[in-house]
């Protein structure tokens, strides 16, 4: 099987295949991304033959604007070489304290040390941006783990607008697990609704040291007249509720009078104060985000104690023509943080140099995302 992954631009992206968002449409060799995915990211798939029983392996990172350093893998291996001996990704079904079972995947790349990662509002871990982390983190031989948190994706539980603080208790889950699997959680990342998750997660629990805010929102009751209307409390003081509805008219999701409370009532900024001054915090934001705008990012920057701030120019809420730069500060800075509490980090990213960075059942495969 030949894999390449080219949008339309023909800039090369990072990986593809089920796990990053993609599916195959109606059109020959076209794909859509999934509910929650970059919409503006479209892609085709082209399958070959492979040429010869050598496994090859080549995966190439590079923005739009050329500007993002490249990586690249490229491994050798015989006909001998068993699916076991391939990249690890396992499901794993953990439940919270709540007793719904919140489903994930390891990104196993046997480190001692493992990054979480947190998707935003309505997405799911299998988000573009969360899968591409990911990968690209095992890839230099540190795990990580991605999960939905309850109410959505393939996690139990039902979707509620606010539930902040309430996705803070799912993480918990999450880094008490893995503490008792024997991994230690060295870093957690959370994109959009999933970055303010993070922080507050932060400031409650001082057993987690690294912290990545990508594009999070700082002012909670910004943005709500864009997805409810001007008029909305005012509606939900009415009826109790709102349905928020698509373009054709389907209602998407309901908004209780008790979860819009939620969101107004909990205050990031007084969150934010009580982050520990030994919490390493790295905050990511796109110049062009239309979704939360820039200057939540430098709220953020004002008062976090240990903060870094890096301005990804051009790039919007969802990171579309600048995965490339969005990967490259984030491991960076994962590496770092992890490198300073371990320095034979450089050791383990060796040990798992033989493994390849895309998912392959049962067969062999030249996977080639360069142009």
């Amino acid at each position: 099987m030949y894999v390449r992954i080219t949008d339309l631009n023909q800039q090369s992206k990072i990986l593809g295949f089920k796990e990053s968002g993609y599916k195959i449409n109606n059109s020959p060799g076209a794909v859509s991304p999934k509910p929650g995915s970059d919409k503006a990211s479209t892609s085709c798939l082209n399958f070959k033959k492979p040429p010869s029983p050598i496994f090859l392996c080549q995966v190439r990172i590079v923005s739009s604007t050329n500007r993002s350093r490249s990586f690249r893998r490229s491994l050798k291996m015989s006909q001998s070489v068993s699916p076991q001996n391939l990249v690890k990704q396992q499901e794993l079904v953990i439940p919270n304290k709540y007793g719904e079972r919140l489903v994930g995947v390891l990104h196993d790349a046997e480190s001692s040390e493992i990054v979480v990662l947190c998707h935003g509002f309505r997405s799911t871990k299998d988000d573009p941006s969360m899968v591409n982390l990911a990968v690209a983190l095992q890839n230099e031989g540190i795990s990580a783990f991605r999960f939905d948190f309850a109410g959505n994706g393939e996690s139990e539980g039902s979707f509620q607008y606010g539930n902040y603080w309430r996705e803070a208790d799912d993480l918990r889950a999450v880094v008490q697990y893995f503490c008792g699997a024997n991994h230690a959680v060295g870093a957690i990342l959370g994109h959009s609704k999933g970055g303010s998750v993070v922080l507050l997660y932060a400031s409650k629990y001082n057993d987690i040291r690294t912290f990545v805010n990508v594009s999070g929102r700082y002012d909670l009751k910004g943005g709500i007249e864009d997805r409810l209307g001007k008029d909305y409390m005012e509606k939900i003081m009415q009826d109790g509720f709102i349905d928020v509805k698509n373009k054709t008219g389907d209602v998407e999701y309901r908004v209780t009078e008790e979860s819009l409370m939620d969101r107004l009532n909990t205050n990031m900024h007084d969150a934010c104060l009580q982050i520990d001054m030994e919490c390493s915090v790295l905050t990511i934001h796109g110049s062009s985000d239309k979704i939360i705008p820039l200057q939540d990012a430098h709220e953020f920057d004002k008062i976090i104690p240990n903060h870094k701030l890096h301005v990804v120019e051009g790039a919007n809420h969802g990171y579309t023509n600048h995965q490339a730069e969005l990967v490259s500060v984030v491991l960076d800075f994962v590496k770092a943080s992890l490198k300073q509490d371990h320095p034979d980090l450089s050791e383990i990213k060796l040990k798992n140099e033989c493994r390849i960075n895309c998912v392959v059942t049962n067969m062999y495969a030249l996977c080639d995302t360069s142009e």
